[in-house]
């Protein structure tokens, strides 16, 4: 909850109709009347986003929860796609605002020092809507360009396997030593966080509620920190 800020507290008391999963709606539950929201299943993000734009072209004020940050690998997507779809003059009808959140790859760093300290790039391993042959190639490119990659959804129940196929592509370009944070269930209550190697980064829990930090060749381990210098060293 100390995590959410002002800017996204403000909306919600101001919204008449409250849309998202059950997961967000709940971690927003002391700050929400019941009787304003709408829960939907996992799965369900087009049809939240249609209903959303379905009450604010009736002139409802709607708020749509997610977690995180709404525009990354979230909400915003959805929204804006259908926004996209919709008639000029019903869309000069309706306004629209993305209140920025914390993404999990920030909450992630804040909890094992400085590791985004360099270039990073943030991959999602879920091959649902990016093919994985795709996923791939962009962490073949991000590692040859010896780049901090932040791993999001490493693993779930229908794709157990996403991680360890990930981590034989890392280790092409990465010595086995290279320090790797697993980060679960950040902020939660089962919060678990562990500074690791590339070369054992699999033997950690995970799955879709976890955040790995993978680093570059400049990272180092300390304890249970892991840090990345803000420059490389230059040698004259």
């Amino acid at each position: 909850m100390k995590h959410i800020t002002p800017a996204a507290i403000d909306s919600l008391g101001e919204a008449d109709v409250i849309i998202g999963y059950g997961q967000y709606l709940r971690q927003v539950k002391d700050l929400v009347d019941e009787t304003r929201v709408q829960e939907f299943p996992m799965g369900k993000e087009k049809e939240r986003a249609l209903e959303a734009l379905r009450l604010a072209l009736e002139g409802m004020k709607v708020a749509v929860v997610t977690g995180g940050d709404a525009g990354i690998y979230d909400m915003a997507a959805p929204v804006f796609d259908y926004i996209t779809e919709l008639d000029p003059a019903d869309r000069s009808l309706v306004d629209f605002e993305v209140v920025p959140g914390i993404t999990a790859a920030n909450m992630a760093a804040s909890v094992v020092g400085s590791p985004l300290a360099q270039d990073f790039a943030v991959i999602s391993l879920s091959d649902r809507f990016v093919p994985w042959d795709q996923i791939e190639r962009r962490l073949n490119a991000v590692a040859g360009a010896d780049m901090v990659v932040v791993l999001y959804e490493p693993s779930s129940r229908h794709r157990p396997g996403q991680l360890g196929k990930a981590q034989e592509l890392l280790l092409r370009h990465r010595d086995a030593t290279t320090p790797v944070a697993v980060a679960r269930e950040i902020t939660r209550a089962d919060e678990k966080v562990s500074v690791t190697t590339l070369a054992q980064m699999t033997e950690f829990e995970h799955d879709k509620r976890t955040v790995i930090i993978v680093g570059n060749s400049t990272t180092r381990s300390v304890g249970d920190w892991m840090i990345t210098p803000r420059a490389y060293s230059v040698s004259i």
